[in-house]
Order: structure tokens, then sequence, then C-alpha cells
């Protein structure tokens, strides 16, 4: 967020030369919030490590030698070679130590650090509490390892099982380390090019200068450049996705090579980016190193470097090492990408897949699968920046009442505290805290309020005075706690890589410490980057000091992770551990995905950036980051009517499903822009309220799998080449596909729908053949949607004020048949609200039709003890799409009672809409067995 600073600073009039001092930066800031200033960031020429590896020569640089097998790891020196020591200063390169682990399900992790025997300067930073403890229980102690020569190499290559079918391959000379097909073709490989360079700690020389400007900020490294880059082989791979987070297209361009227009590399590098562009390379709020290939020939594969500094990847185009004599000879395709990184270790994973889902199961078994949300962050969010005060908050709710639009979480800005403290109210504007969210509460509604990392530097704010006397901040350079410019003014930063740090924060969420919060209260943290106003590139320096003397260069992209979980942490402690926590974060780093939603941050209201909400939603999903939406409406600017209605209509399929406003912007609740354009906003929240029983099974698939909610095209049809670049449509879950409307006073819709069976309209139940492009009329009353032929989908059709007051509802299963009169849907309930599901207290039906009856299975361990869940609620209609056959009634086994088949109406609230045959009041509850046989 952006907007001028007398408003969120109170500048000390006693002090003239802060006066001055911030007037500039005021004006400075200003004037950068009118839209991104591209010379406000740095390129590639600008960040010497980028610059050094984009400008390095393939090369054979380092040798594999001593390799054997040690407490269960290939282990080997990496020596530097001959050549490479005549052309560098002998007492920079130093041998390097590589270790080679395997882990079940096919999982090759590379390790390559700085030998501890050679006494460098400090220890190179490690990121901790990603990888989760049981993936680390997970590991495969080696026994042996074979060898083969491989071409015309002098020395032979080690081998070790990796997976059945599968091997890895560490090449000693030159040194390069690959899985492959066993005995055959290759997956993926790291160094196949001689791109690798690794630059070593050392104390600095008389009359060297290692620091580093840019903007009038200074870097000083002391321990000088330690930047680590390599290229890595994507083989038989069509394209490449996933690094998020960027604005652009799902499948990743190439950004160097013969032809390809000058370009950036992709940037990984937390920033607050305000106004963000779409089709750039250029990075967001988010950091994410994983990226996955896939092609029609061989599948999927990934590859995922666990580094927490600022890293920049090239996906080099075909040709691009013509003249470099360096590759091994292969006829496989391949796409070639060159990674490059400021500091840490190579701590790199080799996923073999050999499908999409495959991929995101191992990825998300390194770092952790999606929490399971509540079931009413799954609904509609409203958002401002700000609700003025209580009146504003009760008059927004009452008109949700009065326009019969459902919604659960109304949201408070940075507005809503004392002069920017976080854990305060504006006891002007908010008198009355508790009283206004019991009132929401009623309603089965929550709220979310904005606690931001930075902390104002005021000697009379307890959680400044703590966190001063505890030494729990962030330093400078010179080792003075750090001071930096943010919304609160004069700001402090914690250092959450502490682990005591983050269970001191968790603790400030209690309702005790919090004054004023109640139990239907959640968080969102904003600013998380982390944002400081008059920073280099609007971030913290990279030679801020952490724990143990980590530079912030080592950690910057993980700085938001670990604030993320602190304070989910702290929700979890507030209920005792009973309630499942709500956090929206905006920055990203692998394993966000344990703590919370994301959202993609600070758009803009118009056509291209809902078209690119689309892939960056799709690219969060298959980077595990499974809740994640885009503000609809755009953020910035103030959409016309048309663009608002559109933005609706494909928001409401976004995992995370949320309007958000800029406070420069006119209101734009929903009944603001006339009848017509209420209803069809209506309709939008009304279609996601109605198919909440099916994202909130998808949620509870995530969280066992990390598969994401909504996936391309590619991730169900992966053999299909005209769905790999396709990002304009996407699937939710494994049945529905949604095309967006991109454009203005869009008459016609180009939509590819796959596969070789049919897909149902969802709005007429037309019916449309696999396998093709169609030219669809369209209007301004929905965007495309389909439900695919051989799923099962459950949907409540009654609304309600919120998702709480949904609960007991009956269900309807519209259950769409394929060619061999067969369809198959699952259905997840739990309470929505507290971890019983973790010990079994859940209901998870499978529902699976054919031969003309549906079969209620249950797929749920049975739960001991106290931890069972039942429901009453019943399924009280059946609709059957497709149907050849002309039966008129059901037998429902086991009760023995006859049901009606009848047609009704395909969508329980359209007065003059389209029918479908209809199983009327079957009655069957959600938590038995029971078998229902047409005849």
């Amino acid at each position: 967020m952006k907007m001028e600073m007398e408003r969120q600073i109170r500048i000390p009039n006693r002090n003239p030369t802060v006066f001055v001092f911030l007037l500039l930066l005021v004006s400075c800031h200003l004037c950068s919030v009118v839209s991104w200033k591209k010379d406000e960031f740095r390129n590639c020429n600008q960040t010497p490590f980028c610059k050094r590896a984009r400008g390095r020569k393939p090369s054979s640089s380092f040798a594999a030698h001593d390799v054997s097998i040690s407490d269960g790891d290939l282990t080997a020196r990496l020596v530097p070679s001959d050549k490479t020591l005549e052309d560098q200063d002998q007492n920079q390169i130093k041998q390097l130590i590589l270790t080679l682990s395997v882990y079940q399900d096919g999982i090759l992790r590379l390790r390559i650090d700085e030998d501890p025997k050679l006494d460098p300067p400090k220890k190179r930073f490690e990121v901790p509490d990603v990888v989760m403890p049981e993936f680390l229980s997970r590991k495969l102690w080696l026994q042996r390892l074979s060898t083969e020569t491989i071409g015309g190499d002098a020395s032979p290559s080690s081998i070790v099982y990796l997976l059945d079918g599968y091997e890895a391959v560490l090449r000693h000379d030159p040194f390069e380390v690959y899985v492959r097909k066993r005995g055959g073709n290759r997956v993926v490989s790291m160094n196949s090019h001689g791109l690798f360079d690794f630059e070593q700690l050392r104390v600095k020389k008389d009359g060297e200068d290692w620091e580093e400007r840019f903007k009038g900020h200074t870097d000083t490294r002391p321990f000088g450049p330690q930047s680590i880059s390599f290229d890595v082989s994507f083989y038989d791979a069509d394209h490449v996705y996933g690094i998020p987070e960027r604005a652009t297209s799902l499948a990743l361009k190439p950004t160097r090579g013969p032809g390809v227009e000058e370009s950036e590399p992709y940037r990984l590098f937390n920033l607050d980016v305000f106004e963000y562009i779409h089709d750039s390379p250029f990075g967001l709020y988010g950091s994410i190193p994983l990226m996955i290939s896939h092609g029609k020939s061989r599948g999927t594969s990934g590859f995922f470097w666990l580094n927490a500094a600022e890293m920049q990847i090239d996906v080099l185009g075909t040709g691009w090492d013509a003249e470099s004599g360096i590759s091994l000879p292969t006829s496989q395709s391949r796409i070639d990408t060159h990674w490059m990184s400021e500091a840490g270790i190579v701590d790199a994973f080799f996923f073999v897949g050999p499908g999409p889902k495959d991929v995101v199961r191992q990825y998300t078994s390194v770092t952790g699968t999606p929490a399971m949300p509540q079931l009413f962050a799954v609904a509609y969010h409203q958002c401002r920046w700000n609700y003025r005060d209580e009146e504003d908050v009760e008059q927004v709710d009452s008109k949700f009442d009065e326009h019969d639009i459902p919604y659960d979480v109304l949201w408070l800005d940075i507005e809503h505290t004392d002069g920017k403290r976080y854990f305060t109210w504006d006891r002007m504007l908010f008198p009355h805290p508790e009283e206004m969210q019991r009132k929401l509460a009623a309603k089965g509604r929550h709220m979310v309020t904005i606690v931001d990392p930075h902390i104002k530097r005021d000697d009379s704010y307890f959680l400044h005075k703590e966190a001063t006397e505890k030494q729990y901040y962030v330093r400078d350079a010179t080792g003075k706690d750090y001071d930096g410019w943010c919304w609160s003014g004069s700001s402090s930063y914690l250092d959450m890589l502490r682990p005591e740090i983050r269970s001191w924060w968790a603790e400030k969420f209690s309702f005790e410490n919090y004054v004023g919060s109640t139990p239907s209260l959640y968080i969102w943290n904003d600013m998380n980057e982390p944002s400081v106003f008059n920073g280099p590139e609007v971030t913290m320096p990279r030679d801020a000091l952490h724990v143990e003397g980590v530079e912030h260069r080592e950690l910057h992209n993980a700085y938001g992770y670990y604030f993320h979980m602190a304070t989910a942490d702290g929700l979890v402690k507030r209920g005792d551990g009973r309630d499942r926590p709500f956090v929206l974060s905006r920055a990203v780093f692998a394993g966000s995905q344990r703590h919370g939603a994301i959202w993609t941050g600070d758009n803009s209201a118009d056509w291209d950036h809902l078209r690119v909400s689309v892939p960056m939603v799709l690219t969060l999903g298959l980077t595990g980051i499974s809740f994640s939406g885009a503000d609809v409406g755009g953020f910035f600017g103030n959409p016309e009517p048309e663009l608002l209605v559109r933005w609706y209509q494909l928001g409401a399929y976004y995992p995370f499903f949320r309007a958000h406003a800029h406070h420069d912007t006119k209101r734009r609740e929903p009944w603001l822009f006339g009848e017509k354009n209420t209803e069809r906003i209506r309709e939008a929240i009304h279609t996601r309220y109605m198919l909440l029983p099916y994202f909130y099974t998808l949620f509870r698939e995530a969280n066992t799998t990390g598969v994401p909610v909504i996936r391309p095209l590619w991730m169900e049809f992966p053999s299909e080449e005209a769905t790999f670049s396709n990002d304009e449509a996407f699937m939710i879950g494994c049945s529905l596909l949604v095309q967006g409307i991109y454009t203005e006073h869009a008459r016609h819709a180009s939509v590819y729908l796959p596969g070789k069976e049919l897909w149902y309209d969802t709005k007429t139940g037309v019916a449309y053949k696999g396998g093709k492009t169609y030219k669809l009329d369209v209007n301004e009353e929905s965007i495309p949607a389909f439900q695919r032929a051989g799923t099962i989908i459950p949907r409540k059709d009654r609304f309600r004020r919120s998702s709480t007051q949904m609960v007991n509802d009956p269900y309807t299963l519209v259950i769409a048949l394929n060619s061999s009169q067969a369809a198959e849907g699952e259905l997840y309930v739990d309470d929505g609200r507290s971890f019983g599901f973790q010990e079994g207290a859940y209901i998870h039906r499978r529902f699976v039709f054919s031969d003309g009856k549906l079969t209620s299975v249950n797929m749920a361990p049975a739960a001991p003890g106290q931890n069972q869940f039942s429901s009453e609620c019943v399924i009280e209609r059946i609709i059957l799409q497709g149907l050849s056959t002309g039966q008129k009634s059901a037998l429902i086994e086991p009760a023995n009672q006859k049901a009606e088949i009848e047609l009704g109406p395909l969508l329980l609230h359209s007065k003059k809409g389209p029918t479908a045959t209809t199983i009327r009041k079957p009655n069957v509850r959600i938590a038995d067995d029971w078998v229902i046989k047409l005849f």
C-alpha cells in the first residue's frame, strides 16, 4: 500500500531538520506512487553478482574427488581445475564439500558448501524451519554406489539408486549432477554446461573496495562477494513454469539467447512494488525458487533451490550455447536455465515426477502441504483501505443484508489503529471494538485487522519499549537497532529469525495482550517483505544484521515467511490450540503455504491486471501456495462497472476471494453500480457460496497431497499440447473449467475444452464435446464455466448471510455422466473450525455412479474415542446430466424407500432457467453408506 505520508506519519514540529527531511521523503515517495518507476529498482547490470554471473563463460571449473558413501549419503570434494586456478587468485578458490542424499518418492537433495576445515571467515547461512522434519525421516540410507564411464570422460561417474526406474548420477570430471531414467534418458541436470561458480567468503585485503552503491545507499559487504550460480537443464520439456511472484505468463518465456528480445532475468527478491506492471519478469512480493518443467513426451519434473538470498534466473533460448563446446552431446531436447544467487549455499532438490501432481506432491513433502483453512475463510471477504469507523462498519454490514449478498469477513486496514501502533485501536473511531466484532459474529461473520512488521519507535508504545529492552530488533551494520521509515514513521523490525522472538510475538495475540480483540478476529500481515520506505529499493539494507551475525542479504526473501509463521502461531496459541488460524500475508517464501493465505498485492483496476491475475494465482498453486487470490476490482484506480462485474465473476473462482481498494478510490461496494450490476455481482458471489462444499473438499485435498485447488489445464490433461500455454482458462479441481473474460464489451469467447468427453455448461446444461475450441456467445451475466463429464460436484443451493449459517443446510449433487454413463466425486466435511480433523474427526465420502446406481462410500478411517464428527445434513437433490435412459424412479437402500425422478431447475434460484433430470428429496444423510438405484 502507498499513500501520502502526511496522513501516515505524525511529523514532530519541534525539530525543523526532521521536518525538512520528512518533507523530502514525502515528496520523493509521492512521486513514486503515481506508477511503477523502473529506475527505482536495480536491474541485472546494477546488481554485481548478477552481472558477473551473466558474463561468465561455460567452463569445466570443478571436479569431484574422493567420492564415497558416508552416513547414508554420497559425499565428495569439489576441487578446482588447474585451468581455474590459473585464471583466478588461488587463495580465493578452495575445495568445496558436496553431499548427495536420496529420499523416498524419488527426491534427490544436493548440498554444496565451503569446507569448514578450511576455516572460512563465517558460516554461510542455511535457511532453517522450511524443510519438514517428517521429510528428513524419509531419507534412504545409501549402502553402495556403482560407477560408469560416460562418453569420452577420463574418469568414471558415480551412480546411486533414486527410485524404481530412476537413478542419480554424479559425473566426476567435469563436475555435473543429474537424474536419469535407469540407464537411459536424462530428466533434470545441474552444471551440464559448466556455469557453476561459487564465490567463497574471505578476509578483505588492503586496498580492496567491497562496497556496493545504489541510489545513495551503500552496502558494506563485510565478507565480500559470496554469490553462487549454476545451470539447470530440463529434458524433453516443452515449457517451464513457476518461480513466482511476478505478473507474467504462466509458461516462462526465454530471457536470453539467439533471437530472444533483450530481457532482464526473472528476479526473486521480495519487494514492495507499487502499481506493478503486467507482463514483466520483475519480481514482486514473494520468492519461491521452484521451477517445474512439462512436456508431452517426458512428463513433468522440478527443481527447487532452498535459498533466501536474492536470486536471478535466466531461461535460455535455444542455441544459447552453440559455441561453448562444454555441454554433453545428447539427442534429447531440453530447456536450459541459469540460476544466480547473491549468497547462501547450494541446497537443491530434484523432483522426477513423472506427472504434474507428482511433482507438486514431492515438493510439498519437502516444504509442507497447505494449511487447512477455516470454512469462513474460503467464503467472500470485503475489504477497503479503510472502513472509517464503527458506524461505517455497521452500515456496510447492513447493506449486504439489505441487498441479499452474503459475505463472511469485514477487514480493517491501518487507519483503525492508534497512530499506526499495531495491537491498538483508534478509540475515537473505534471506541467499542469488542461489541463491533460481536455484532458481526452474531450473523456468523468475522473481522480481520492488519498487523504489519514495522514497530513505531515510540518510548510510550508498549511493544517498542519491550522489544528494545529485550534487544529483539534487527541491527544495522554498526550494531545499533535498525531504524527505518514506514507507515508509523520511525520504525524498527523484529529479528524473526530467532525462535524466541517469534514465540514472544505470538503471545501478543492473546486476548489479554491484544486488547479489544475477540475470538472472531483474525489477522492480515502486510508490508512484510519487509517494506522500508527510505531503504534501498524500498526494503531493508542487505548489511543489516540478524542473530549470530546473519546478514539480511542472506535471509531477505524469508523474512516475511518467519513473520507470517509467528503470527499464525500466535492465533493458535490464542485459542489454546483449538482454533485454526487465518492470517493473510503479502510476502511469500517456500513453506508459506503452511501458515495461511497469500494475495498478489497492489494490482490495478484495468483489464490487463484482471487477465494476469490468473497465471499469477496458478503459478502460486504450482509452487505449493494453494490459498491465494488477487484483489477483486484492482487495488489502485476506479474500475468501470463492466470491469468490476467481470472481476467478481472471475474472482468467485479464486481460492482466496476478497474485494479490496485503495483509500483514494471511489467506494465500490457491490450495490453502488446500479441494480443490474448489483444483481450480476450478487450472482457471482452466490456462485461461490453455492460451490463452498466443492472448494472446501479441494482445500482438504491440497492439505493432504499438496495438489492445488485451481490448476492449469495441463495438470489435468498433461498430454494435450493445446493446454500447455493456456493461462486464460483454468481447472478448479478436476471437475470444473472456467474461462475468464478479459476484454471490454466482449460478445464472444474462445474456449478450448480438453479431453475426449463432454463438458456441461454450468449455467445452461448445454453439452460440448471435448478436444475442440469453441467460439461462444457471452453476455454480462456470467463467464463461461463447464463441468467435466465423469464428475460429481457437491453444492449447497440455499443462500444465507454467511457460510457459518449454511452449515446445516442440505446438499445438492450434480452428476455429469460420461460416455460410459459413469461419474465420481468426493465430499469432505468437518467442523470448519478446529484441528479435530487431524485426529480423524471428519466425514469424507466418495460418490460413484455406474451401472445405473449411485453409491456413497466412506473414505474416512474410524476416529478413536471422542474424535467423532457427525452431521445430520442430507442430500435434497441429485441432478443427472447426460443420462441416456428414461428411468422414472429411484430406490434408496438400505432404507428401501422410493424417490421420484423428474425435471427440476439446474440452478435452484433460476426463475426461468434450464431444467435437468433430478432426483428430488432422496434425503440420504451425507454421513451414511447408501445406494440409490435408478429404475
